[in-house]
């Protein structure tokens, strides 16, 4: 009788354990929905505005032009804050909603990009970015390993890049250019498997809490952002100029 009781117990703990990987497999991929989802409305702002601008040469100049294209720079953060920092007032919903407004806004912020860019180079440093964000997502998901440590370092040297990113707006040196996009690459390409598993040890944590579906939304703007970068940065190495 004992053994059949351990025999239970066993079963009933193999159960759980299923349940919990299926739980996690799921919320993985309903955060990589998310992320897919926005990047696709991202491109598609950045595209039709793209196009819109080039048809009206007035409204470029009124935008790229003026101040006004360093707000339309600096909007995204804006919401990122607004997530960050409200993630626990929003609901669930409202969160959503926020998130589709920044991957727009995001859009309109990276729709020069098809003005200085050929459409060519565009979509090959695009599969690039997603081989190496599919490459070092599934590391993170995988690895055994620790990197918390890592994701601290990687944070600190994060600030220190847009820092060297601000100077070099004045400076305009194209060595320092290349050495920013360089760094960025790497940093953002280890910031993606530090997400990663993030992610997962927040489900750990919160599944079965209404607070997870937050978490979804916020572990894809994480992975959004690492990807954006990653892309910008490798854009500056391989594109092809108009």
């Amino acid at each position: 009788m004992a053994l059949q009781d351990r025999g239970y117990i066993r079963s009933g703990a193999g159960a759980v354990d299923t349940e919990y990987d299926v739980g996690l497999r799921s919320h993985m991929l309903r955060v990589y929905n998310y992320m897919c989802a926005g990047l696709v409305l991202t491109g598609v702002v950045a595209y039709g505005f793209a196009s819109y601008i080039t048809t009206s040469p007035e409204l470029a100049q009124m935008i790229y032009g003026t101040p006004l294209r360093w707000v339309l720079a600096f909007a995204p953060f804006a919401f990122i804050l607004a997530m960050n920092f409200g993630i626990n007032k929003m609901s669930f919903g409202t969160l959503q909603i926020v998130f589709w407004a920044f991957a727009a806004v995001m859009g309109l912020s990276l729709s020069s990009v098809f003005l200085v860019y050929t459409s060519g180079s565009i979509a090959k440093v695009f599969f690039i970015t997603a081989s190496m964000f599919a490459a070092t997502s599934l590391y993170g998901y995988t690895t055994k390993r620790d990197l918390a440590k890592m994701g601290s370092f990687l944070f600190m040297g994060m600030i220190g890049l847009f820092i060297a990113m601000i100077v070099n707006i004045f400076m305009q040196s194209p060595v320092m250019h290349y050495a920013i996009s360089a760094l960025g690459v790497l940093i953002f390409t280890g910031l993606t498997a530090w997400d990663t598993q993030r992610i997962k040890e927040e489900y750990h944590v919160n599944h079965g809490y209404e607070l997870a579906g937050k978490l979804a939304v916020m572990g894809a703007v994480g992975l959004y952002i690492n990807f954006v970068n990653i892309f910008m940065f490798l854009l500056s190495f391989f594109g092809n100029r108009e």
